[in-house]
């Protein structure tokens, strides 16, 4: 629990070079290092969303979706079971399981849930 995905610092190891939190296993208490370039993806599925307007859209949407970086021009597809999947124009950096995404159309907030894998 005390480290998050993209932590390059405080992780008591040394590599000869830059290593970052990749992914965290809590079921065996072991964390992945790897490189800056293992720490992006161009998807990710979220939970508990919220939908601003009550009803999820009908299929898939364009719009922008926001982690802790910049919103990132993104495809947003609403799945069965009130979960959806993110799939981004670019590749984003450090998306982390527990953190929350929103969702943007312009200016206007669409939604939001928290990031599953």
């Amino acid at each position: 629990p005390c480290y998050t995905t993209g932590q390059r610092k405080g992780l008591g190891v040394s590599a000869g070079k830059h290593v970052y939190v990749v992914r965290k296993n809590a079921r065996d208490n072991t964390i992945l290092l790897g490189d800056n370039r293992d720490l992006f993806t161009s998807r990710l599925t979220a939970c508990r969303v919220n939908w601003i307007a009550g009803a999820a859209p009908a299929g898939s949407i364009p719009g922008t979706a926001q982690t802790r970086a910049p919103p990132a021009e993104a495809a947003v597809t609403p799945l069965p079971d009130g979960r959806m999947e993110v799939v981004f124009d670019r590749p984003q950096r450090a998306v982390t399981a527990g953190q929350a995404v929103v969702l943007y159309d312009g200016d206007q907030v669409l939604g939001g849930g928290v990031i599953e894998d």
